[in-house]
């Protein structure tokens, strides 16, 4: 079997949009791959995540991926010291190219800072509320309702699937994992089907001295399988930006080694039509080496 790539991008932040999803078409475009961007649709309130340095591995996360340096400053103030820019508002047309370059878009949440650090902690309500904020901004922006959602820094539970299940959503991609499945949380199934992110992101790899750069691309390629579909989550900051160079070299050794890149909708769709071979597995909170916190992890 050929070894299949799908690529979903976690858009973060209003200068992400601004500037590192014009890059990420343009690099994508090279290559011919389709990705699935995911945007944050509310206030961009980065700075408040500051929060985040009682986390274990947070001061060794941070130093290893230059988050000044790949976030800039004013970023990094947004919400705190700087009004926080609301993201939707100031981007729709940023985020529409995507759409009209043939690009899938979804929803990656209102508020990133909220969802990532709170969502665990929220009422059914609260996290329903939540999500009607960004569905109903992704309206606003693309004129019809959101067909797939990853939740911010993989944070997912019970509630947030009830919501996503109330949706309709065709597919969701909140997890980490090996393979596509029907989420079990605290023994309930929910219907969303969720493709988990099966691959290390670049900011769990970069700055460690097993991982310099030019080792990279090579143990991507290494971690690539033939029985699967492998599902790599990018971010518009990271690949877009601060480390776009590496990123491009990825692309390219990739399609040298052909890879086929292909579209989480439509693998989607594939897997849907034979529903009844999908496993139901347990969803979990778990570690995951280079991250700080816990997040969603499929149990396998």
């Amino acid at each position: 079997m050929a070894l299949r790539l799908a690529l979903k991008v976690d858009v973060d932040t209003d200068r992400g949009t601004r500037e590192g999803v014009p890059n990420l078409l343009a690099d994508l475009a090279d290559v011919n791959a389709p990705a699935c961007f995911l945007f944050s649709l509310g206030p961009d309130q980065t700075g408040r995540a500051i929060t985040r340095v009682f986390r274990p591995g947070f001061f060794k996360k941070v130093s290893r991926t230059s988050v000044v340096q790949m976030y800039g400053v004013r970023t990094l103030l947004n919400g705190t010291l700087l009004p926080a820019p609301h993201i939707g508002r100031r981007n729709a047309a940023v985020m529409r190219a995507v759409r009209d370059a043939g690009h899938e878009v979804g929803i990656h949440c209102y508020n990133h800072y909220r969802w990532q650090d709170y969502v665990q902690k929220m009422t059914l309500a609260e996290v329903r509320e939540e999500f009607l904020a960004a569905r109903a901004e992704f309206l606003r922006i693309f004129g019809h309702e959101a067909r797939t959602a990853g939740a911010a820094g993989w944070q997912s539970n019970e509630r947030s699937r009830e919501v996503y299940d109330e949706a309709g959503l065709l597919y969701a991609s909140d997890a980490r994992g090996a393979y596509p499945f029907f989420p079990r949380v605290n023994g309930r199934v929910f219907k969303t089907l969720e493709i988990p992110s099966t691959l290390p992101t670049f900011d769990e790899l970069i700055g460690r001295a097993e991982f310099p750069d030019e080792r990279i691309v090579p143990h991507y390629l290494s971690l690539l399988r033939d029985d699967r579909p492998n599902v790599f989550t990018l971010h518009a900051e990271i690949e877009g930006m601060g480390k776009r160079g590496l990123f491009q070299a990825l692309l390219t050794a990739c399609r040298n080694a052909g890879v086929e890149f292909i579209r989480l909708d439509e693998l989607a769709q594939r897997l849907l039509e034979e529903r009844g071979k999908l496993a139901v597995c347990d969803q979990m909170q778990a570690e995951i080496d280079g991250r700080s916190g816990q997040l969603a992890v499929q149990a396998v």
